[in-house]
């Protein structure tokens, strides 16, 4: 089972209110109505049923139920849930007239929660974080339905967008946090916990990967930083200019060549430790700014 398939089991089990319930039959069918038929097409067998039972016990209408082999030779079953009886009744009481519902199907934050749950059963879709990016989408006809959608959704910081699609409009939403926030709005904590889950671990392991390429990086800028000081000693000697350095620079150069590849700080602890002197990282540094100095001067013919 997808991901989108066991969030939309979850939220069909969800137990409301008389006014949450039509608020979510309304986006259920407001979001494949075709301006005359209540026709609703899923492929969730959960889905179909909560449709069924709102319906059956809002209106006490018993609704006709399809159920066919899904196209190009897809092996999933397609349920048809159809009302073929006292259809202005629902439309009406569902505030459903052409696009836009009615504005008390969506007067309240509660009664709006409600209805983008019934839009996303019928029309949504969400990427499992473990094995894709973070998207969540809803596939609508009507541009001005779409735009409609994207106001409810970017009234809790969504962060909406619509993107024009052949014969459709997807409105989706990127990011994890948003996607974890919209499942908390709809109710789907067992998939909240889950989405969680993936993406503490994904950014605990890109915050590793980063550090990793961190030091990496560190390790490569002191291996390039010391070659070039054995370079300038190198350079120095060959010059037969060894003795313009002080005593001290010429034990930092000559550990330097015994230990080429070895950090400041570990060539400050070698040496402190086999001369029985003292000698820090900054020291060390300094030392060696003063023969890259010198090295400058005699290449430059100084």
């Amino acid at each position: 089972m997808s991901f989108t398939s066991e969030v939309k089991e979850e939220v069909c089990t969800l137990k409301l209110d008389k006014a949450d319930n039509i608020s979510e039959l309304s986006g259920i069918i407001g979001s494949s109505f075709d301006g005359s038929n209540i026709r609703v097409v899923t492929e969730s067998n959960g889905v179909a049923r909560r449709i069924y039972s709102l319906i059956k016990d809002l209106f006490g209408i018993y609704p006709k139920i399809t159920v066919r082999k899904g196209y190009n030779y897809n092996k999933k079953y397609l349920y048809i849930v159809e009302v073929l009886e006292n259809k202005d009744k629902v439309l009406k009481n569902l505030g459903i007239n052409e696009f836009v519902p009615a504005e008390f199907i969506w007067a309240d934050e509660g009664l709006t929660r409600a209805y983008l749950r019934g839009v996303f059963l019928t029309s949504g879709s969400i990427n499992d974080p473990k094995t894709a990016r973070y998207h969540l989408e809803f596939n609508l006809n009507v541009l001005e339905y779409a735009e409609f959608i994207k106001k409810l959704l970017n009234s809790f910081n969504l962060n909406s967008k619509i993107l024009h699609r052949e014969n459709h409009y997807m409105v989706y939403v990127k990011g994890a946090e948003k996607i974890g926030d919209f499942l908390r709005m709809i109710g789907a904590m067992k998939a909240v916990l889950y989405y969680e889950d993936i993406r503490i671990y994904r950014d605990h392991k890109n915050m590793t990967n980063r550090l990793n390429n961190c030091e990496q990086a560190n390790v490569d800028r002191a291996i390039e930083t010391a070659l070039n000081q054995v370079k300038d000693i190198n350079f120095i000697i060959e010059n037969g200019n060894l003795d313009v350095l002080s005593e001290k620079e010429k034990i930092a150069a000559d550990y330097r060549l015994k230990y080429p590849e070895a950090s400041l700080l570990e060539l400050a602890e070698i040496i402190s430790m086999e001369t029985e002197s003292k000698t820090s990282k900054s020291s060390l540094y300094y030392r060696f700014k003063k023969i890259g100095e010198v090295a400058d001067r005699l290449k430059e013919g100084k």
